[in-house]
């Protein structure tokens, strides 16, 4: 959903466990909802000699506690470092992306876990995004008041972020083990990533003086750190409320992120960790899925 890896610090878990040179952390406290289950979280995971084993000994653990159903691995929260790369394929690690070895999946699903969710992360060549309908979409947006500007990094950054953090928990109030955010967490996250904020790449819709959606992207900076060209765009949040009158903003946000990425001279973009069964998967057209991650349940008895 939000930035993973930015933030190093993980909300205070409820439990930690160690087992075969392993360690786990649980949370059972303030965890998502889910119909007729009470959910216990596995984060923070370091697998050692017996993987299963520790997973089965956080499970046991969950069980003591009153829950129904383990999901994992998640850090507290889906606002955190949560899911597993499932399928790597060629492309290289991009800036922020989470990583994880490619034998933890069979660990989980040893220990008897099912995938509880799928996202993927994928390619978009060239930037720009076309659509023929833009134009009827912004004209119909603006006679709803909605304008579109840039996100400053050098202005009232704190402000500007307080400001998104209310489109953002109202846009993913409906996400799958959705659980709120804490303003200040929101704004800790964000301010870590103030130095990747480049003009033309971060947007904020606004009806009036209210906030209504906003695009947060950034340049790869992996690459610079590999030693190559940096010539593409990360898209790592986008979100907008939920109203029908606001339909097609979603759309004009990302496409005036990709011609921002154009105009610095980028030529790909990546939409980042999106859930599989999410509406902004429309939004990646031809796009060439380069990753995939997955997260797990079991239920507890």
């Amino acid at each position: 959903m939000l930035i993973p890896g930015i933030a190093s610090c993980m909300p205070e878990a409820d439990g930690r466990i160690e087992h075969a040179g392993g360690s786990a952390q649980f949370w059972w406290r303030s965890t998502p909802t889910v119909p007729d289950e009470r959910v216990g979280l596995i984060g923070g995971w370091q697998p050692g000699a017996d993987p299963a084993g520790l997973l089965q000994a956080c499970c046991t653990r969950l069980h003591a506690a009153g829950c129904s159903l383990a999901i994992g691995p998640m850090d507290g929260s889906t606002w955190r470092s949560y899911r597993l790369t499932t399928w790597r394929g060629t492309h290289p690690r991009f800036a922020l992306e989470p990583d994880t070895p490619d034998d933890w999946p069979a660990h989980w699903l040893a220990a008897g876990f099912t995938v509880d969710a799928t996202y993927s992360s994928a390619l978009i060549e060239p930037i720009r995004l076309i659509d023929q309908r833009l134009p009827t979409v912004e004209a119909r947006l603006a006679g709803e008041g909605v304008r579109l500007r840039q996100l400053d990094p050098g202005g009232d950054y704190d402000g500007e972020l307080r400001r998104i953090h209310r489109v953002s928990l109202a846009a993913f109030a409906g996400n799958h083990l959705y659980t709120a955010q804490s303003v200040g967490e929101f704004v800790a996250q964000y301010q870590a990533a103030r130095q990747l904020v480049r003009p033309g790449l971060c947007w904020l819709a606004e009806r009036g003086d209210e906030p209504v959606g906003f695009v947060f992207t950034i340049p790869d900076i992996e690459q610079q750190r590999r030693g190559a060209p940096v010539d593409t765009l990360i898209v790592k949040t986008l979100a907008v409320l939920p109203e029908r009158r606001l339909a097609g903003l979603g759309k004009l946000l990302t496409v005036r992120a990709h011609d921002g990425g154009a105009a610095l001279g980028l030529t790909r973009a990546i939409h980042a960790l999106m859930h599989e069964g999410n509406h902004s998967r429309n939004l990646t057209g031809d796009a060439t899925v380069i990753r995939r991650y997955s997260l797990y349940r079991k239920h507890l008895a």
